[in-house]
C-alpha cells in the first residue's frame, strides 16, 4: 500500500468521533504538518485541533449566513474547488513568497521537484530559506477545499493513490475517506483574504489528471494572470 493510501486511512480515522466534520483534512495536506522540508506554508499545529477549529469557524459563519454554504465558501478555479479564509492562528504559518528585486535576484535557484511520489518532477524557481530567511507575518490562511467526489476521481486516475493496490476501485477509495463533503487539500498563509493566482506550472499540471492534476484544462486568461503575478515573485524553500 502506498504512503498516500496509508495517509488517507489515517485522516479518515482522525475525523471519527468529531462533533461535525464538513471540512476534513485530506492526505495531500498532511505534508504541511509532517514534512520539515515542505516548501510551502508549514503548519506546526495539532492536526485534530486544526480540523476542529476550521470546522467550528465554518459552522459559526454558516449559522450567521442563514445556513447558506455559498455565502461562506468562496468559489475557486473550478466548481469542485472552494476557499475558506480564516485569520491566521499558527505562528509557524508565515509568508512563503518573496518579491524579486535587483538586490536578491542573484539568490534565485532552480531544481526539479515533485509534490508527491506519484507526481512528475517539474522545474521550480525558488529562494533558499538559508539565504533570505523566513517570510513575513501572514494575517490570513487560505483553506483550499476540493469536493469529496473530485478527490475520489483524482485518486482513481493515479496508480499508487488507491488503497489496497486499487483492487476496490472508487468504492475502496470512498470507503477510506469518511463522509465529509469537502476535503482540505492545502493551506496557504498570505496577506489578503482573497485567492492568489496559482503558479503557472500548477495551471499546466492541472490539465493532466493522471500526473497530479485535477483534469481542468488550461484557461488562457487565468494562465496569463498567473504569469503576471509570479513573474516578479518566487517561493522560499
Amino acid at each position: 500500500m502506498s504512503r498516500t493510501a496509508l495517509a488517507v486511512r489515517a485522516v479518515s480515522t482522525m475525523s471519527v468521533g468529531s462533533p461535525k466534520v464538513t471540512l476534513a483534512l485530506d492526505a495531500f495536506c498532511m505534508r504541511q504538518f509532517d514534512d520539515p522540508t515542505y516548501a510551502g506554508t508549514r503548519l506546526e499545529w495539532n492536526k485534530e485541533d486544526f480540523e476542529a477549529r476550521i470546522n467550528a469557524e465554518y459552522e459559526a459563519r454558516l449559522s450567521s449566513s442563514d445556513g447558506d454554504p455559498g455565502a461562506v465558501l468562496k468559489d475557486g478555479y473550478a466548481p469542485f474547488c472552494k476557499h475558506l479564509f480564516v485569520r491566521n492562528f499558527i505562528p509557524s504559518a508565515t509568508l512563503t513568497t518573496l518579491a524579486i528585486t535587483p538586490e536578491n535576484e542573484a539568490l534565485l535557484r532552480t531544481k526539479y521537484a515533485a509534490r508527491a511520489e506519484t507526481e512528475l518532477p517539474v522545474l521550480t524557481r525558488f529562494f533558499p530559506l538559508a539565504a533570505v530567511g523566513a517570510g513575513g507575518a501572514a494575517h490570513w490562511l487560505d483553506i483550499i477545499l476540493y469536493s469529496r467526489e473530485q478527490i475520489i476521481n483524482e485518486r482513481a486516475s493515479r496508480p499508487g493513490d488507491e488503497p489496497d493496490g486499487g483492487r476496490g476501485g472508487e468504492a475502496a477509495i470512498a470507503a477510506s475517506m469518511g463522509d465529509a463533503p469537502w476535503r482540505i487539500i492545502s493551506v496557504k498563509a498570505q496577506e489578503v483574504d482573497t485567492e492568489l493566482p496559482m503558479q503557472p506550472i500548477t495551471v499546466m499540471r492541472n490539465a493532466l489528471i493522471g500526473e497530479g492534476g485535477s483534469g481542468v484544462g488550461i484557461d488562457r486568461g487565468a494562465y496569463e494572470a498567473s504569469v503576471a503575478y509570479w513573474r516578479d515573485r518566487a517561493v522560499i524553500m
